[in-house]
């Protein structure tokens, strides 16, 4: 589940990071010290807005956890995050486009509000790992319960959530990618 969440947490941050940088460059029509100071503003109540909606439904989700059966399809983080970022291109690009446009009217406030909301898909990652570290229960969601497009992990469609042990899958509690360590004995 937390890497649905946060497949959209670079694109987001990133596009918002080039959009605010280039925003920031004409005066625009508040002047760049208002329009950075309104930019932050937008990160900060982003940030916390995407971090704190529907916790609820999380929280709901991962009390009803089963078990993942042998018939249950979970899929890679790689596949996850490259379907997700497939089917959210157009919406990721019109973001951006509008952020860079808005910076003429507010200098680097639409990529700061990206940034924002980047940064929240992040946290509310991390808030799935804690959980998931916790439990000791890595929470998947059914891939055909997700649409085509990379889905939604809370949205209508899912009913509940798998689990798994901890070193299950290639994906690490919170959705990172999972670091392989070499072993190596000091003899």
């Amino acid at each position: 589940m937390a890497v649905v969440v946060r497949a959209g947490a670079a694109p987001l941050w990133w596009s918002g990071v080039l959009a605010a940088g280039i925003g920031v460059l004409p005066p625009g029509l508040t002047g760049r010290r208002i329009g950075v100071l309104a930019g932050a503003a937008l990160f900060l109540v982003g940030a916390v807005a995407v971090a704190l909606v529907r916790r609820g439904r999380y929280a709901a989700l991962a009390r009803g956890v089963a078990r993942a059966g042998k018939y249950d399809v979970l899929q890679d983080r790689a596949v996850t995050v490259r379907n997700w970022r497939r089917g959210h291109r157009w919406w990721l690009l019109l973001a951006c486009a509008g952020a860079l446009g808005s910076g003429f009217v507010v200098p680097a406030a639409g990529g700061m509000l990206l940034a924002g909301l980047g940064t929240g898909l992040r946290l509310k990652a991390a808030w799935i790992g804690r959980r998931e570290r916790a439990e000791e229960t890595l929470l998947w969601v059914r891939v055909d319960w997700l649409d085509r497009r990379g889905g939604r992990p809370a949205g209508r469609a899912v009913k509940g959530l798998r689990g798994t042990g901890i070193a299950a899958g290639d994906a690490a509690p919170g959705g990172a990618r999972r670091r392989t360590a070499a072993l190596v004995q000091l003899s």
